[in-house]
């Protein structure tokens, strides 16, 4: 472990050196000179000019041939978004959620490329960026939105920019630039569920090259309803942030170092599920209001903490070439005890503790001398620790012959990657350009994974400690994974407000090993009558996952920039998908968990998305009036075309009887927003509609918590006086209370097949762990109305 922090700190501090040298030489640069942008180019709903660093750069959105939304800080704040799952509802073909039974943990899906899974060993599908640093795991990504500049969602593989491969896509959320001057901003927000939020902003120079400054959050709401077992309140939110930061440099300096830090702790109540069946053994009856539990669980209380340290860098060293450094180093902690069976008794109850760390450094070189090239290379190196610690506590399973019975699971997973990375586009004529970039990846993934059964209690690590029963895994092992992953893209601009693309590009996930996997149910492969640790690896292991990605894509400023409009279709190839869960399984006549891991097969997401704003009508009613609308609307075909799993011993293919998980055939939003002066201020009206089609929650088909398609209506009403000294604004979200599930845990017994769920003599579907039947649904917050009041100095 001590070898371990001193590489880390030698990252890090290597990091700071290469910071320094591009500072010495930097600052006796000449500054780079910046384009003049067209009069007409796409605005957000709030009028601004919109400006993008999807391609690490920035760019007007028009000029960007990638396919991606984003939300400016101004446009957030109007909207009233509460968090960085708001923005799923106007991105087309994307879903961002809490992860079930959590509250801080994210499950992230973009054309039907993701992972919900959160335990240790699983990579993520889509990659979350905090001011360019890649957040390795899932655990505190649920960022709160405060002191914003803009979040951008890219859709497609990614790689060739940026500094870790995402297969599925990338949500960057980009935090503001400290002001030149003092500045402070106190913004308070008050609403339904007892909601109490306070964010203080605050900065001021040192120097006419040093600025520090940063912002403190209190976050607060009762919840959404009760916990009848414990009186403790469901959905509740109870959360400390802030971040902080110095720069130095930037505003016309050649050089802009920023040294920032935050720090997150959630100390909300553990997030209890809705049971959607009776009780199977007790009969207990399904609770009336969906957002009640009865669930026993208390230990370990819930808990997450999450906090990072980084340094970015940029120093421009001629007119032409740039240099860039991100270092970073993250960690969090969380302790999620998660009852899935929602009952009192002890049933199914999960406590877990997750531990994640990580150290980054990321080098970039970028080229723009005016002329047909620009481009960038780049190299990425991240060293990450997920450690995963948890018990499946079935006390109600043979409690005569087994009494207590607990299954526990201990996984602990290293990841080092290693990439070199370049993008580069060359304009062919003033109409054609060509890019291409390129990635090579080297993943190598560490795992030690243990598994055993207590009776009489669990693991030490929790309450009631118990007597050690049995070893089903007892597993040490690595692996290695490599990759070339390309892009190309080539575009044609008839006019500078025009872009036509196609691209192609191809996007990884490297393998690893199942962390819920029971080593002895491997297969002797040499007939020894033992199993090997070769044997055991090779049962454990899943493979890495690819995608080819196709696109063709237009985006355009018309009627004078009054209208902008980006549309495109693409197709992707799917293959090795991993589908990690955990079955009821019995190893030596013990009922537990096992991990079923699967490189399912191949899969086809083809479809189409439309976003578009226009500028509806001005002065129409009074003089500086606007009316504008924005629209999102996604669609996408996506199956399984091939889904090989073992039935009776056989393989068989059950692609036609499988979903691709959280992706909904149609999304689709629309924005109406008004703004009109108002004495010597200006009041602003928007209202959003948004709708998602039928949403599959596993690949495994379910009645009970596959949602419906469903709409959701927001609204605001917002005023600010003049020089933006203050505002007040009213927001309500799904303002007709829509209830609508979002996540859940299934484990009752259904046709291997088709999935057809299989009932008892009493008519409720029978149990495959526990006596009850677990069936648990997570929903979407209900009905909220909250005022917020911000004063800015």
């Amino acid at each position: 472990m001590g070898d371990e922090l001193m590489q880390r700190a030698r990252i890090l501090a290597f990091g700071c050196s290469a910071l320094a040298l591009a500072g010495s030489m930097g600052l006796a640069a000449p500054v780079l000179a910046q384009d003049a942008q067209s009069a007409a180019d796409a605005r957000d709903t709030t009028g601004a000019e919109i400006i993008v660093t999807a391609r690490r750069r920035e760019e007007r959105l028009v000029d960007v041939p990638i396919a991606v939304t984003s939300f400016s800080g101004a446009q957030l704040e109007k909207s009233g978004a509460i968090d960085v799952t708001d923005i799923a509802q106007s991105a087309p073909n994307v879903t961002l959620e809490p992860s079930r039974g959590t509250n801080s943990t994210l499950s992230a899906f973009i054309r039907g490329v993701g992972q919900q899974d959160p335990v240790s060993g699983f990579e993520q599908g889509v990659g979350i960026y905090l001011d360019d640093v890649y957040l390795n795991r899932p655990q505190a990504a649920v960022l709160d939105i405060y002191d914003v500049e803009r979040i951008e969602v890219l859709r497609g593989p990614q790689g060739t920019l940026y500094g870790r491969n995402t297969i599925g896509g990338a949500v960057k959320y980009v935090t503001k630039q400290l002001p030149q001057d003092f500045y402070l901003k106190v913004k308070g927000t008050i609403g339904t569920y007892d909601q109490v939020d306070g964010v203080v902003t605050v900065s001021a120079p040192i120097s006419d090259l040093v600025r520090v400054g940063g912002s403190v959050a209190r976050l607060t709401r009762d919840g959404f309803g009760k916990n009848l077992t414990t009186g403790a309140e469901n959905y509740n939110k109870n959360v400390w942030a802030a971040r902080g930061s110095l720069d130095i440099g930037g505003y016309g300096a050649p050089v802009l170092i920023r040294i920032s830090g935050d720090y997150t702790h959630d100390k909300s109540n553990a997030r209890g599920g809705h049971r959607l069946i009776p009780g199977f053994a007790s009969g207990a009856p399904v609770l009336s209001d969906v957002f009640d539990t009865r669930g026993g669980l208390t230990d370990p209380k819930q808990d997450v903490e999450a906090y990072g340290f980084a340094i970015n860098a940029t120093a421009e060293l001629t007119d032409a070439l740039t240099f860039k450094s991100i270092s970073s180093w993250r960690k969090d902690n969380s302790a999620s005890p998660i009852d899935f069976d929602a009952l009192p008794t002890v049933d199914l109850d999960v406590p877990a503790f997750y531990h994640n760390e990580q150290v980054s450094q990321e080098f970039q070189l970028q080229w723009d001398d005016g002329g047909p090239l620009q481009g960038l290379v780049g190299v990425y190196y991240l060293d990450a620790t997920a450690d995963t610690y948890f018990d499946s506590r079935l006390y109600t399973t043979f409690a005569d012959v087994l009494p207590m019975l607990t299954g526990h699971t201990e996984a602990d997973v290293g990841t080092k990657t290693y990439a070199i990375f370049g993008d580069f586009t060359y304009d062919l004529t003033d109409q054609f350009s060509l890019s291409l970039g390129g990635r090579y990846t080297w993943d190598k993934r560490k795992a030690n994974i243990l598994k055993q059964n207590y009776i009489l209690g669990g693991s030490a690590g929790f309450q009631n400690p118990g007597v050690l029963f049995s070893t089903d895994t007892d597993f040490s092992g690595s692996n290695e994974f490599k990759k070339f992953t390309p892009r190309v893209s080539l575009s044609f601009k008839p006019s500078a407000d025009h872009n036509i693309y196609a691209s192609y590009s191809k996007g990884f996930k490297g393998g690893g090993f199942d962390p819920r996997g029971v080593g002895k149910n491997a297969n002797d492969l040499d007939g020894d009558g033992s199993l090997s640790d070769a044997e055991i690896a090779q049962y454990l292991s899943f493979k890495p996952e690819t995608v080819d990605s196709y696109e063709l894509g237009y985006k355009g400023n018309l009627l004078g920039g009054a209208l902008y409009v980006a549309g495109a279709i693409f197709r992707m190839d799917y293959t090795d998908i991993q589908i990690p869960g955990s079955v009821a399984c019995t190893v030596n006549g013990v009922p537990t968990f096992c991990g079923v891991v699967s490189n399912a097969g191949k899969a086809r997401m083809q479809g189409a998305e439309l976003e578009a704003n226009a500028r509806l009508a001005r002065d129409l009613v009074a003089s500086g009036d606007r009316l504008n609308f924005a629209t999102a609307i996604g669609y996408i075909d996506a199956k399984f075309k091939k889904y090989e799993t073992l039935i009776g011993g056989q393989t068989v293919d059950v692609a036609q009887y499988r979903n691709i998980q959280n992706t909904p055939k149609w999304t689709a939003s629309g924005t109406l927003s008004y703004s009109t002066p108002v004495g010597e201020g200006d009041l602003s009206m928007s209202t959003t509609v948004s709708y998602r089609s039928k949403t599959h929650q596993f690949e495994f088909p379910s009645p009970y918590l596959d949602q419906k398609g469903y709409a959701l209506w927001d609204a605001s009403l917002v005023y600010s006086a003049p020089g933006s000294g203050w505002s007040i604004g009213l927001h309500g979200k799904n303002l007709l209370d829509k209830e609508y599930i979002t996540s859940g845990y299934s484990y009752i017994s259904q046709n291997e097949e088709t999935g057809a769920v299989n009932l008892g003599a009493n008519g409720y579907p029978i149990p495959t762990l526990g006596s009850e039947g677990t069936l648990t649904a997570f929903y979407g917050n209900p009905r909220q109305v909250f005022l917020t009041a911000t004063v800015e100095f």
